[in-house]
């Protein structure tokens, strides 16, 4: 998809935003794009919120894949 989406799970994107206002951006950007067909879900979470998801693969319980950390200049 680009613009810094990562594939999580088949058809299912995500992308770390540092702020509410980033996240609104991008979420406009998406509706820019959107397919003639089909369906697009958005949902914003928190850190924290993405944080304590419990995720498995293969019945074997994995970690999170850690975002990078954001630099902000000042």
């Amino acid at each position: 998809m680009g613009d810094g989406f990562t594939m999580f799970q088949f058809s299912i994107y995500i992308r770390h935003c540092p702020s509410k206002e980033v996240a609104n951006m991008h979420i406009e950007r998406v509706k820019k794009m959107l397919p003639p067909n089909g369906n697009v879900g958005i949902l914003c979470i928190t850190d924290k919120q993405f944080g304590e998801m419990e995720i498995f693969s293969c019945k074997k319980q994995c970690q999170a894949k850690r975002e990078p950390q954001q630099l902000e200049l000042f």
